[in-house]
């Protein structure tokens, strides 16, 4: 069972930088109808389509994300005790890199890409022609509220849509920092934001657009799936998942504890890709296991009073999730850990040995500080395991040995994968992030943002100076040519 320790004070630097607007919680059907009805006008103007338009919109969102950056901060640190570090880290900083990149490489992705054509259709050539979808609607989460509401608009932006933005109410601070750099930034009828709680989200999703982009959990990714099923509309799920980290007997024990416990706490493990349990394999758990309670001790404090006034660990965003949290530590034994304090939203690092498969926390998305350690025998057992379940976010394994790496990336399947290290491989823009499964579906970051919000058109160019009679009727004696064409 979690123990309570005393209740300790956090020291909060600003309260609500803009205050929420009432209206935004007596939002109609008609006023989204009106503001959805503006953008598809707007769009139709093609003045998105001006590749100086799209790369002037992202210099302003760069400049109006700098203007803000304090407002960012003190806002992450009210809803989510996120420290300075952390936010630029996880957050702010992403998003100056992929501006900075879009801007740069928009003009040579946006180009039209010539095709050629077999014989059978000579004279001719084909086109690629990348257009934008329309009107576009983003959802976002709360544990990454900036980066994950601005990254998927940078995508939207640069291949020249206009947008719909609604974040997540449960980080309300952030949410009107973002309401205000939008607003400040754009024309609403070129980009919009919308506030309030899941009746917005059904007003939002009762209307039609040309493309929707969700992050989320997978069971409310079922329901934007239904809503984009009925208009037929395409869209990016981005979800989560249980996903593994694998630690074998000839890794680098030292360095495998030290990323775990940073992958794993970062943002007091609500990420979307946490390592959200451990395998590892019996010959070296009774090693690790002590080295991740003592990387705890070394990033967060020795004591739970220290980590609890530790200026760089996160708190929990909500009782609801505070509430679902604790029932999890119920099972198992906790190694390290296990402290809790409810009216501050705060749960210690927690370690816990000796879980079972069929346990709670071995069933759902834990999203919170808390590290369930399971062991295995061979590779084969922890691949067997793994497979055995839904397709993951992210797998993450620690291995020296080549051909286990090889194995284990070659026999299993996740949206993304690191060796030796977590999270870090959606730092890159080269690398196309997104899951797979019940962990997601699409792809973004770096050209894969642009790629994503962009429908890619084939045009085939026929001239008239020749016309070759062979495909038209009648067709008698003429199979024996067409078959010798299209070999």
């Amino acid at each position: 069972m979690p123990s309570v320790i005393t209740q300790y004070t956090v020291n909060d630097t600003v309260n609500n930088i803009v205050g929420s607007n009432a209206d935004d919680l007596l939002l109609t059907k008609s006023a989204i109808d009106d503001a959805i009805e503006r953008q598809k006008s707007f769009f139709d103007t093609q003045t998105t389509k001006s590749i100086s338009y799209r790369k002037d919109a992202l210099r302003k969102l760069l400049k109006s994300i700098k203007d803000n950056e304090e407002f960012l901060y003190d806002a992450l640190w009210n809803d989510l005790h996120k420290s300075r570090f952390e936010s630029y880290e996880t957050e702010i900083g992403i998003l100056y890199s992929e501006l900075r990149h879009h801007i740069k490489k928009i003009k040579s992705w946006a180009k039209n890409d010539r095709k050629s054509t077999p014989l059978f259709l000579f004279p001719s050539h084909g086109t690629i022609v990348k257009e934008p979808f329309g009107v576009v609607l983003i959802i976002a989460p709360w544990n990454y509220p900036v980066q994950l509401l601005l990254s998927p608009l940078i995508g939207a932006i640069a291949a020249g849509n206009c947008a719909v933005l609604k974040p997540s109410p449960y980080t309300p601070r952030v949410a009107s920092i973002l309401k205000k750099i939008i607003e400040e930034t754009f024309p609403s009828e070129y980009v919009s934001i919308f506030q309030g709680d899941r009746h917005v989200n059904e007003l939002l999703l009762s209307q039609r657009y040309d493309y929707i982009f969700f992050t989320g959990s997978p069971d409310l990714g079922r329901i934007v799936m239904r809503s984009a099923a009925e208009n037929i509309t395409p869209l990016t799920l981005e979800l989560g998942g249980k996903s593994p980290v694998i630690v074998d007997d000839d890794a680098n024990l030292p360095i495998a504890a030290r990323r775990i416990v940073w992958g794993k706490f970062l943002n007091a493990g609500q990420t979307c890709i946490a390592p959200d349990y451990l395998l590892v394999n019996k010959r070296v758990k009774d090693k690790l296991l002590p080295l991740i309670i003592e990387e705890i001790s070394r990033q967060f404090g020795s004591s739970d009073n220290a980590v609890i006034n530790s200026p760089d660990y996160p708190r929990i965003v909500n009782d609801k999730a505070m509430k679902r949290l604790c029932r999890l530590l119920n099972q198992g034994k906790i190694i390290c850990g296990g402290s809790v304090v409810n009216e501050q939203h705060f749960i210690a690092p927690t370690v816990i040995d000796n879980v079972k498969p069929d346990f709670d926390i071995m069933q759902e998305e834990i999203f919170g500080p808390i590290l369930p350690v399971m062991d295995y025998n061979t590779i084969e057992d922890a691949i067997d395991y793994i497979n055995s379940r839904e397709k993951p976010l992210a797998l993450y394994l620690f291995s020296s040995d080549k051909t286990k790496i090889r194995t284990i990336i070659s026999r299993t399947s996740s949206g993304g994968a690191c060796i030796n290290d977590l999270i870090m491989h959606v730092s890159t823009h080269k690398l196309p992030f997104g899951g797979v499964g019940n962990s997601g579906m699409g792809l973004y970051h770096g050209k894969k943002s642009f790629d994503t919000f962009t429908h890619f058109r084939s045009v085939l160019h026929c001239a008239t100076w020749l016309d070759l009679p062979f495909k038209y009727a009648p067709y008698k004696n003429k199979i024996n040519l067409i078959k010798k064409f299209l070999k």
